[in-house]
């Protein structure tokens, strides 16, 4: 694996962090009236969601490029049941610790 020089490194974190900055200001730039429409609150309210669930697949089933179903995947379907079950979160958060662990722990 090629080994990338700090000066490579250094001009894309700040690059990186001067166009994050930049977009974050154009959102303040934004005329209210444009947020203002219902469908466009409705998707926007999504888009959180979306993303975390997207980030809870990935984390769960993927290991660099190929995709696994391991004790991840274990621990996501037990949030999901207590979810569906309408448990409060802390239960959910450690239905998916325990169970994860424990297949961890005895596969």
């Amino acid at each position: 694996m090629a080994s990338v020089s700090p000066v490579v490194t250094w001009s894309v974190l700040i690059g990186t962090s001067v166009l994050c900055y930049a977009i974050k200001l154009v959102g303040y730039l934004v005329p209210p009236r444009w947020f203002a429409p219902e469908r466009f609150q409705r998707i926007n309210s999504l888009v959180p969601v979306v993303l975390l669930s997207a980030l809870v697949v990935a984390q769960g089933v993927a290991v660099k490029t190929h995709l696994v179903i391991d004790h991840r995947l274990a621990g996501v379907a037990a949030a999901l049941a207590a979810l569906v079950a309408k448990a409060p979160f802390p239960v959910v958060v450690l239905s998916a610790a325990l169970t994860s662990a424990l297949v961890y722990r005895w596969r």
